[in-house]
């Protein structure tokens, strides 16, 4: 990808603070390429992942107003690692292939690439820098009790399914603890932002 900005790959377990730390990085005029955003994009009526997804588990996935019934593919592939695996291979890489596009044309001297699954996706080989937001696993689960209303089954299931929090942390190149306030976060952003920009002027894209 030539004379592209300096990329920053943020990614964090589910519930650790990434879309905090990406509103934060907005705040001082960072352009951050949201990949869930994404993810909902190429399945939109007309998209041919829609299409490709339609084929592979039947119309039933389709509501009838011609949007993609998510909560019935979720349930088509929870605890199904074949399904799972289909979903996977038709939705990544139309994902991957409009996410680069956008980290490539994005403006500004550096870009951040909000990334649920980055190290899982091999994405983490694609930018110059991972940004892990972490927290301790008791605090994930506290998180998505409260914000989800998840179940210990649905919440174990959900943190088995991504990558461990060590493979996180050794696939780090900064890492920011999000277990205290806005302020804080907000804090340890702005120290990012400043390295990111210097880090950005000897960049060669």
């Amino acid at each position: 990808m030539a004379n592209r900005p300096f990329l920053v790959g943020l990614t964090g377990g589910i519930a650790s603070g990434k879309s905090a730390v990406g509103s934060a990085f907005r705040r001082l005029g960072v352009e951050v390429v949201d990949a869930d955003a994404i993810s909902r994009e190429v399945v939109a009526p007309g998209e041919p992942t829609l299409a490709a997804l339609t084929a592979a588990f039947g119309a039933g996935i389709v509501r009838p107003d011609g949007t993609l019934d998510r909560p019935a593919v979720r349930q088509r592939v929870f605890a199904d690692p074949v399904a799972l695996a289909t979903l996977n291979g038709i939705t990544h890489p139309a994902i991957r292939t409009r996410l680069m596009a956008r980290a490539t044309a994005a403006r500004g001297p550096y870009a951040v690439l909000e990334v649920p699954l980055l190290v899982e996706g091999g994405l983490d080989r694609e930018v110059d820098r991972v940004l892990v937001v972490d927290c301790g696993e008791d605090l994930q689960r506290q998180r998505l009790k409260e914000r989800d209303g998840s179940g210990p089954t649905q919440v174990e299931a959900i943190l088995a399914a991504q990558a461990s929090r060590s493979a996180r942390l050794a696939a780090a190149d900064d890492v920011i603890t999000n277990e205290g306030t806005l302020a804080e976060l907000d804090g340890a952003v702005a120290a990012l932002h400043a390295r990111y920009l210097a880090l950005a002027g000897t960049h060669v894209g």
